[in-house]
C-alpha cells in the first residue's frame, strides 16, 4: 500500500510537468542514443550503447517512481486549514530555545521542499517535530547532534 502525498496545486503542476518532460523529450532523446550507438556496429564493446540502454533504465525508474507518486497525490485545499495546530502547508513561526532565533518555514511535502524558499519537508526532522504542535508548545525535534528545542511562536497559512 503507498502512502497519500499531499501536496499543493501548484507543487503537483510542478510534477506533472516533469513527468511530461521526461516521457515526451528525455524518452525520445535517450532513444536516440540508443539508436545511433547501434548503428556503430558490433554492440558487445559499445560503451555508448551501454550507457544509452543504462540511462533509459534509469529514466523508465524515475518515470515509474514519478507515477506512482502522482497515483498517489492529493491538493490540499488550502482555506479549510486549521490554524490551530502546525499541519501541512502551515507557516509556522518558531523560536529556537537554546539561542532565541526566530525562524519561519512552512511545511510541505518532500517533492516540494526548499530550504532556500523557507519550505521544510514534513517528513524532515524539524518537520516531523513541529507537525501537531498548537502555538505556545515546545516542540522537541530529533537531530543528529542530539535534540533541539523550538518554542511555536505563530501558525498562519
Amino acid at each position: 500500500m503507498s502512502q497519500v502525498n499531499y501536496y499543493t496545486e501548484e507543487g503537483l503542476n510542478k510534477l506533472n510537468a516533469e513527468l511530461d518532460q521526461m516521457k515526451n523529450v528525455e524518452r525520445g532523446r535517450i532513444s536516440s542514443q540508443i539508436a545511433e550507438a547501434r548503428d556503430k556496429g558490433d554492440l558487445s564493446e559499445n560503451a555508448e550503447y551501454d550507457a544509452a540502454k543504462e540511462a533509459q533504465g534509469l529514466l523508465e525508474l524515475k518515470i515509474s517512481k514519478l507515477e506512482t507518486a502522482l497515483s498517489n497525490a492529493r491538493v490540499i485545499d488550502e482555506s479549510q486549514l486549521d490554524l490551530s495546530k502546525a499541519l501541512i502547508l502551515s507557516k509556522v513561526k518558531i523560536k529556537n530555545v537554546a539561542n532565541g532565533a526566530v525562524m519561519e518555514y512552512t511545511l510541505v511535502s518532500e517533492k516540494e521542499a526548499d530550504l532556500k524558499l523557507k519550505r521544510i519537508s514534513v517528513d524532515s526532522p524539524i518537520g516531523e517535530g513541529l507537525l501537531g504542535t498548537s502555538v505556545g508548545d515546545i516542540a522537541e525535534v530529533k537531530v543528529p547532534t542530539g535534540i533541539m528545542k523550538f518554542e511555536i511562536i505563530e501558525i498562519s497559512r
